[in-house]
């Protein structure tokens, strides 16, 4: 059966979803993942969706499952890459993805599971380390 590589991160496990995901693999994620936190300790799980061009139903249900695993073993889950048209279609489904986070990339996903500050970004208020997009 094909798996999912989960590679470790600092004190975080990366997870890159590049293919459609089926019943079976999505459940053999679950399962290596749940495994994979205990065994390193990870306090966070990314999961890099930027190869996907559409997240239907399903992966939005799967997403939630991981994160909802993943908090019970004390790690949080940061879904990082998300186009926006996968963010739309999301919304469109109704699908909050209760507590996961969610980042443009890696590097800020990785300072969020690092910083352990999960604020809202509303774009107000600049992040440290500066983000002029928002500035005259």
């Amino acid at each position: 059966m094909d798996r999912i590589p989960i590679l470790k991160l600092g004190r975080a496990l990366l997870v890159s979803i590049q293919v459609d995901i089926h019943d079976r693999l999505a459940k053999a994620l679950e399962e290596d993942l749940s495994e994979r936190i205990v065994a390193t300790g990870a306090r966070g799980v990314m999961i890099d969706i930027s190869g996907l061009e559409i997240v239907d139903s399903f992966m939005g249900r799967m997403l939630d499952n991981i994160a909802a695993v993943s908090r019970l073993l004390d790690a949080d889950t940061v879904v990082v890459g998300m186009r926006p048209a996968v963010a739309i279609t999301l919304v469109e489904l109704g699908l909050s993805l209760t507590g996961v986070k969610t980042a443009l990339n890696v590097e800020r996903g990785m300072a969020l599971i690092g910083s352990g500050d999960y604020e809202t970004f509303d774009g107000d208020d600049a992040p440290e380390g500066g983000d002029d997009r928002n500035e005259g």
